[in-house]
């Protein structure tokens, strides 16, 4: 099936230009030919994060010094959505493996930043990030995996939930608790894959994104040097709560990739097909159903690129980065569930990547904090704002 031509970019270098032509490249010629078949397999595509983390992919937004692209967030934003264009695992496993980097890159020690940056960057290592627990999703603070001091060392003792590379991973950054102080009580480590006692539950049989392998971390009595430790015992809470405003824009981008393609794949569709002797773009029905599609997709363009801006410029972005998620997910929803519709019968089948797409939308909804935590975000910043606090 044809393609429509790539959306329009405001870009703000010819670097970025190049890069994003780049993307474009390498998801049409070497990520859509094999999405259905990977996805069907449930097949995770560790060569693929290895190809993309040698072609500089996997590191474009922190520094060049530890082997970064030095790009600012909204190229790599606009990187995510190409990637999730052609294959939604994957743009999510970029997404995440970027969210992993982040408490080292910003809250490690000189030390740690050059002993793990450059591995966890140059796309020798894929990352895993390991915050949700059973018990423990959107509450954060009632985390209960536990580390504990003995002499030089920690021993970690628990379980994370859902976690995106569980098993594949190179590297897992945790979040646990070291005291019993509440949201004050949780600490970040850094956990090399292969450390004895850690482990992992069989993959969650997912109604989606099949080729991103999600599973549960176990955690048995594992021992780390105390130079593991990520920041202070008990700065566990503002790391994650400052990743996840990157983290939330990732799925942001990677949420508008899946609309464009599901837009790409219902305009052609209507414009191929015929009914009553013309195609059935033809009638206005389903042409302003498409309309409303596009605007969809701009609008989710528009918001992602809006937060990321402000982080890129040092500014406040909580707020815009929980609106970007919300609006973006919400669209990629509607945008995939009308995309079926388009197509018909023909949509309900997987002859069509359209069924696909739709089952992928749905857990942008949920993870990375659920839409409706985001309105909770979201309207507590702005009374915030207003207030003056």
């Amino acid at each position: 099936m044809a393609l429509t031509v790539s959306p329009q970019r405001v870009l703000p270098t010819e670097e970025a230009r190049d890069l994003l032509a780049l993307v474009r490249e390498i998801a049409d010629e070497q990520l859509l030919p094999q999405v259905d078949q990977a996805e069907a397999e449930h097949r995770f595509p560790r060569e693929v994060f290895t190809m993309l983390g040698q072609t500089g992919l996997l590191s474009l937004a922190y520094p060049e010094e530890f082997g970064g692209g030095a790009q600012p967030y909204e190229v790599y934003l606009q990187v995510v959505e190409e990637i999730a264009r052609a294959w939604m695992s994957v743009a999510v496993g970029v997404s995440v493996h970027s969210l992993t980097a982040f408490p080292m890159a910003t809250f490690g020690s000189p030390e740690q930043q050059q002993r793990w940056l450059p591995g966890m960057l140059g796309g020798e290592q894929l990352g895993a990030y390991c915050l949700s627990e059973p018990q423990a999703g959107s509450d954060v603070a009632a985390i209960r995996t536990r580390a504990v001091r003995d002499g030089e060392d920690y021993v970690l003792t628990g379980g994370k939930a859902w976690i995106s590379h569980a098993g594949h991973a190179d590297f897992y950054t945790t979040f646990v608790r070291t005291s019993d102080d509440g949201g004050r009580g949780l600490s970040c480590f850094h956990i090399p894959a292969g450390t004895p006692g850690l482990s992992f539950a069989e993959p969650e049989r997912k109604m989606g994104l099949h080729s991103d392998t999600v599973g549960e971390v176990l955690l048995e009595g594992v021992r780390l040097p105390a130079d593991h430790l990520i920041g202070q015992e008990g700065q566990g809470m503002p790391i994650a709560l400052a990743a996840l405003d990157s983290g939330r824009l990732g799925i942001a981008a990677a949420a508008t990739g899946l609309a464009q393609r599901a837009l790409e794949v219902a305009s052609t569709y209507a414009t191929e097909r015929e009914q009553f002797g013309r195609p059935i773009a033809d009638n206005q029905g389903l042409a302003f159903l498409i309309a409303d599609m596009a605007a969809a997709v701009g609008s989710a363009r528009a918001t992602y690129l809006h937060a990321a801006r402000l982080k890129d410029a040092g500014q406040p972005h909580t707020q815009e980065a929980s609106i970007a998620k919300l609006v973006c997910t919400d669209a990629a929803m509607k945008v995939t569930t009308d995309a079926v519709q388009v197509l018909g019968g023909y949509g309900y089948t997987t002859d069509f990547p359209v069924e696909r797409m739709m089952r992928e939308a749905k857990v942008t909804q949920i993870f990375e904090g659920t839409n409706q935590i985001q309105r909770l975000v979201i309207s507590r910043q702005q009374l915030a704002r207003v207030a003056g606090r």
